[in-house]
């Protein structure tokens, strides 16, 4: 890369930051975001800088949106008193993609994970509580992703909340183990969401 200007390297290497983005990646992503128009690579810069500008945390669940609360939290047509409980906002777009769930979510931006350092104060789980404390939930569906971290999460939220009474239920693991829900197929999420179990 010494050979490349400055700011051709930059742009590479700022690329390169982004998950899944090798060198390799990263150095075709600089080249074509260069030989793009002008026009075009504005609207870009726009649509990143007004996505992170505008994208904020719902108040009530945690989801990625543009409006507080988001527009799951605020439509009445969704079952109010089950939860779906999981780790990020990608996981919430898979499970709306089997379009078979029609409860609320939980997004807990995270999993417990002590070997990163990661508690349960770490992730969204005191807000998660309250709702559970201030509102009639008969439900609580627990589909954290299917590896160590989302397991101990599932087992740790499991442990808390069953005392209160509210059935507590782990999705099946038709998702294999060391997967994320992201990644999944709709058929796949749709069978382990059918299949959870009680904990």
């Amino acid at each position: 890369m010494a050979n490349y200007p400055k700011p051709l390297n930059r742009l590479v290497t700022e690329l390169g930051k982004l998950p899944g983005i090798g060198r390799q990646t990263a150095q075709r992503l600089a080249f074509h975001i260069l030989s793009m128009p002008e026009d075009e690579t504005e609207q870009l810069t726009q649509a990143i800088t007004q996505a992170k500008k505008n994208m904020k945390f719902c108040s009530v669940c945690g989801n990625l949106t543009d409006s507080d609360p988001c527009a799951i939290c605020t439509d009445t047509r969704r079952d109010q008193d089950v939860i779906c409980v999981v780790e990020d906002s990608r996981d919430v777009i898979a499970m709306e993609k089997i379009k078979e769930y029609h409860g609320l979510y939980h997004v807990l931006q995270g999993a417990i994970s002590p070997m990163k350092g990661i508690g349960p104060d770490d992730i969204n789980l005191r807000s998660l509580i309250v709702r559970l404390q201030e509102k009639d939930v008969k439900e609580l569906i627990l589909a954290t992703n299917p590896n160590i971290e989302g397991e101990a999460t599932a087992m740790y939220i499991g442990k808390l909340v069953k005392p209160s009474g509210i059935k507590v239920s782990r999705i099946a693991h038709g998702i294999p183990v060391g997967g994320d829900l992201e990644y999944a197929d709709e058929e796949t999420l749709l069978k382990a969401l059918e299949g959870r179990r009680s904990l």
